[in-house]
């Protein structure tokens, strides 16, 4: 090391996650970057005059968490502009958080918000309750959001000012052919879109939302992380943060090739093609983002076997990829030539099986240094397991929407029993040799707390206890791996892997220091773990209580 300390850390225990030294007491800081780890003495024999030395006390210190899979400003935006329902509501709380939202605005202002959850989807598809709706926002357009973000539900107004009727595709309708204000993933972009030229968020309020977002994420200890589906504004929102100094956050951005649930302006060849220019020191805009299909509950998500049946669908409905395999691998292929990599939303087998195809076309046209990751992948065929490894293809899991919930109890509605409950193959992607990369999907999950996650990987658990049970727990994986997922695995995965995922010489000065040692609890308890202090380039960015 040639530069003396600005800072030392000592006394600790350093969970580093390098191999090459998994346990150390001490972390030697300069200019933002780790200038050694080692034990207390080794590191305490580099401090120069000016060096300031802090004693942990025996506090548990690890890398700055990371978050392969969220939407950060659009959790920003929620929380700073838009109604929040409360997480589980039945009709009735959510008609009333409705009305009470409704009546603080103007006679005409949209009200927007969410989340309702997939298994309320049965209380809310009635006219009877679109009826309820049109009441209690006393004339006002209404936009809110389930859970996954892929489906609307709108009121009457809101329909009428989008254009929407009960014959376009995606429009729920009843047993009598009346739509009940439903509306199935793109289905629900003309209103989204109605509702953003009626006045959207101005730039000001964009870039505040942004840095809303990556201030809750540095206090769950996040510290890199890969934005899931950006367009022109966000990525504004993030150069000008990083460009004032005020981006406190390695991020990665996914542009948006399709756009079947944001209703964004700017996607495909005039906004994939045109990223560059946003680059700054701590954004990348390496990415491109591919919605390959839906989701389960509302029989989206591509499989290869069939849904149970149903009136609308009959008994044998596979739901169907939303590009054709030509398509998906005619945009890797143009991406890749201007150095794109690419994550792809798959939530059906089939939807992975066609990713894996796509890539596997691309490896044997020497295309090999792009990065690709299957985004939530919860059905995995079991031919298809071993060839992440071979292909270079991460996945990116959601652990925190798979564990027993809402969600899992609607794709149960669905799916058989015995299909619908074998999601999130961990235990085998690993063994396979695959890369999996956490990511909360926040504000898909309501937090973007990787504990959580962790909890999850590791118990196969609800970490909040309200869903009894474990799902698949053969496919549990360990501590020290769920670690990985949230670290390195993460950071490999979004090509940080030089910069960020563990605390080595010489990479940026990112860390986390915990409440407790997680390794010393039961796995039952590690949805409690707390952070305590986050700190990113060697600045202290989050501190607990202050």
């Amino acid at each position: 090391m040639t530069e003396t300390p600005d800072l030392i850390l000592t006394g600790g225990r350093v969970y580093t996650v390098d191999p090459a030294l998994p346990e150390a007491e001490a972390i030697a800081i300069a200019e933002g970057r780790i200038a050694a780890v080692g034990s207390s003495a080794e590191i305490l024999a580099l401090a120069g005059p000016d060096t300031e030395v802090r004693d942990l006390n025996g506090a548990f210190v690890m890398p700055g968490l990371i978050d392969v899979h969220n939407h950060h400003l659009l959790a920003g935006k929620e929380e700073l502009f838009e109604l929040r329902i409360p997480i589980g509501a039945h009709l009735d709380t959510i008609l009333e958080a409705v009305r009470a939202h409704a009546a603080a605005l103007p006679s005409d202002a949209w009200v927007v918000g969410g989340p309702w959850m997939s298994d309320r989807l049965g209380e809310i598809n009635t006219v009877a309750a679109l009826q309820g709706l049109d009441d209690a926002a006393g004339g006002r357009p209404v936009m809110l959001s389930d859970d996954s973000h892929h489906n609307r539900w709108v009121n009457s107004r809101a329909m009428e000012l989008a254009g929407v009727s009960a014959g376009q595709h995606g429009v729920v309708l009843d047993s009598e052919g009346r739509a009940t204000g439903v509306l199935l993933e793109a289905a629900g972009l003309p209103v989204a879109r109605a509702q953003e030229a009626a006045g959207g968020l101005t730039p000001e309020q964009t870039r505040a939302a942004s840095q809303r977002g990556v201030e809750i994420l540095n206090s769950f200890g996040v510290t890199a992380f890969q934005d899931a589906g950006v367009s022109t504004h966000i990525l504004e929102a993030l150069q000008s943060l990083d460009e004032a100094g005020e981006l406190n956050a390695w991020v990665v951005s996914s542009l948006l090739i399709n756009d079947e649930i944001f209703g964004y302006p700017a996607i495909g060849n005039d906004l994939v093609f045109d990223g560059e220019r946003f680059r700054t020191e701590h954004h990348r805009p390496d990415f491109v983002k591919i919605f390959l299909d839906g989701v389960p509950p509302t029989r989206t998500g591509a499989f290869l076997e069939p849904y149970l049946p149903d009136d609308t669908h009959g008994a044998h409905h596979h739901g169907n990829t939303l590009l054709k395999p030509e398509e998906l691998t005619d945009w890797l292929r143009r991406v890749a030539a201007v150095g794109l990599s690419a994550k792809v939303h798959c939530t059906g087998d089939a939807s992975v099986h066609e990713v894996l195809n796509a890539v596997e076309t691309l490896r044997d046209e020497g295309i090999t240094s792009t990065r690709y990751q299957v985004a939530h992948g919860q059905f995995v065929h079991p031919d298809d397991i071993e060839r992440f490894g071979p292909l270079g293809v991460s996945a990116d899991i959601s652990p925190f929407i798979w564990v027993p919930g809402p969600i899992v109890e609607a794709i149960r509605q669905v799916l058989p029993r015995e299909r619908a409950d074998r999601m999130q193959p961990n235990r085998s992607l690993i063994d396979a040799g695959a890369n999996v990369a956490g990511g909360s999907d926040w504000p898909v999950s309501p937090s973007p707390n990787a504990w959580e996650g962790i909890h999850g990987l590791v118990t196969r658990q609800d970490p909040s206890g309200q869903y009894p049970g474990e799902l698949w727990p053969e496919e549990a994986i360990t501590l020290d791996e769920a670690i990985a997922a949230f670290t390195i695995c993460a950071a490999e995965a979004m090509g940080l892997a030089d910069e960020v995922g563990s605390l080595s010489a010489g990479k940026s000065a990112d860390f986390v220091i915990l409440d407790r040692d997680p390794f010393a609890h039961p796995a039952t308890e590690l949805v409690h773990t707390t952070v305590d202090e986050t700190w990113f380039a060697g600045r202290r960015v989050y501190a607990r209580g202050r």
